[in-house]
């Protein structure tokens, strides 16, 4: 498996695209960006609860 190339990047967005549909990946991608904001906030130490306490 080397790298993607911009044909096999443009195969699978469209792939994705097709399974779940227009609407669904804004929500998909914020989701994703949810937890990933919350998985750095954690290996920091900080909880959500912290920062709402300061």
């Amino acid at each position: 498996m080397g790298k993607f190339g911009a044909t096999e990047i443009i195969l699978i967005l469209a792939v994705v695209l097709l399974l779940f549909g227009g609407k669904k990946i804004p929500e998909l991608m914020k989701g994703l960006g949810k937890g990933m904001k919350e998985f750095k906030d954690a290996s920091k130490g900080e909880s959500t609860e912290d920062k709402k306490e300061a």
